[in-house]
């Protein structure tokens, strides 16, 4: 099959996703406002909690079993590359370009983190279904590949909650501990404010305000040192603190999200006979609850392509954002990450770490050649730097995905096949 057949093939499920973003655009629109941002919201909030997790899980509990996992442990091997590689060239280009501290921590994530769930989910099964496709039958390609891509989500999800999450946390406490610090010299410039911050900084450490603020640097001192009771503390409270402490910077409730449960769910049916042969065939008594999950999950396509289009809205009123900035990362995602995917998928399936089924390289490939994860721009809302930012990077790094990946798309499926 020829590289311009194989175009035409890849472009299909392109053109699936395109149309079903302006639409999700269209009905975004102010003066149409069926998916307003609150409908947006509530509607995303139905997809991360129902729809994800039951098209991961189902897809999985489907095709893996205990064989298989051996031969898919390149994969979170390969989606952790992708993240690292990313994270190194978004370094060299905020060396570069120079941004604003603020959007330091967005180019990095933007840099890093690919959208790893929802365009594979839509792409995979469409080349599938294309008559043509170098993946052999249509079936058996759609039952394989929405596997991987449900896999690929779930890996992708854990990397995003627990690297760019952190990144982008990171610098926007700095920018935000800077704007503290000028709030704080400006109240003091003002006068009157030492002893609203002093009374402020004591009722903060739970002690009794003094009968009179103002004689109170050494007070204020005494503050900021820990109490005798604090000091008394037992080993094992002091250990669950910490433990607290450290669950909440790393965001472990982001970290296992819905989709990332859904998939050790699907693992545990899949793997284990004794569960599988209860809930996956066509004479397992608990087959409805498979069939239940995978009819919730087929609601998942295209419910995300409308809100990414809707998402997209945000992109179109503009921001100060860099010029170079934007065709950095467009050059980053579309260029220099695919290139070096080649390089990595090949090498090691001459070292005998990938198997050779032509769809499983394709997807490893794939992850390379994807455009930013949507869920950055959750991140950057959490944080409150470069929201507006991410919009606009959003939006052309999404509108000119529909030429890449049909491009790498197609040169992907000549490569493998």
């Amino acid at each position: 099959m020829g590289l311009l057949d194989l175009f035409f093939v890849a472009s299909i499920p392109v053109l699936k996703v395109l149309l079903l973003t302006a639409l999700g655009l269209c009905l975004a629109l102010d003066r149409i406002d069926v998916l307003g941002e609150n409908a947006r919201k509530q509607l995303n909030t139905v997809v991360f909690f129902v729809f994800n997790p039951a098209i991961v899980s189902s897809n999985l509990a489907k095709t893996v079993t205990l064989e298989s996992v051996v031969g898919l442990w390149f994969m979170p091997f390969n989606v952790l590359i992708t993240f690292l590689i990313g994270s190194a060239l978004g370094w060299i280009l905020v060396k570069i370009t120079r941004p604003p501290r603020h959007l330091k921590g967005l180019v990095l994530g933007c840099c890093a983190a690919g959208n790893m769930g929802n365009l594979p989910l839509i792409i995979i099964p469409a080349v599938c279904k294309e008559k043509g496709s170098p993946f052999g039958a249509p079936d058996v390609c759609h039952k394989y590949g929405m596997a991987y891509a449900s896999l690929s989500m779930a890996i992708g999800a854990i990397y995003l909650w627990s690297y760019v999450y952190n990144i982008v946390r990171i610098f926007s406490r700095s920018v935000n501990e800077k704007d503290n610090t000028a709030e704080f010299t400006s109240k003091m410039n003002l006068g009157g404010g030492t002893a609203e911050i002093l009374h402020g900084s004591c009722s903060d450490q739970e002690l009794p305000p003094p009968k009179n603020c103002s004689i109170s640097v050494n007070y204020a001192n005494k503050c900021m040192l820990p109490s005798e009771a604090k000091m008394k503390v037992p080993i094992l409270y002091a250990i669950k603190n910490s433990l607290r402490m450290f669950a909440r910077k790393i965001n472990l409730r982001a970290l296992f999200a819905p989709s990332t449960t859904g998939a050790m769910i699907g693992f545990i049916i899949g793997v284990v006979p004794q569960i599988r042969k209860f809930i996956i065939g066509g004479t397992a008594p608990l087959r409805v609850i498979l069939d239940s999950a995978s009819f919730l999950g087929e609601a998942a396509i295209p419910t995300l392509t409308l809100i990414l289009g809707g998402n997209l809205l945000k992109g179109l009123k503009g921001s100060g954002v860099l010029q170079w900035l934007i065709i950095g990362i467009i050059a980053v995602r579309y260029i220099f990450l695919p290139l070096l995917g080649i390089v990595i998928v090949k090498s090691a399936l001459r070292f005998g770490l990938v198997h050779s089924d032509p769809l499983y390289q394709f997807v490893l490939l794939l992850q390379y050649a994807l455009p930013p994860a949507m869920n950055i721009g959750t991140i950057t809302q959490l944080f409150g730097a470069g929201k507006s930012e991410c919009s606009v990077i959003m939006l052309w790094t999404y509108g000119l995905a529909s030429i890449s990946l049909t491009l790498w798309s197609a040169f992907f499926m000549w490569l493998v096949a």
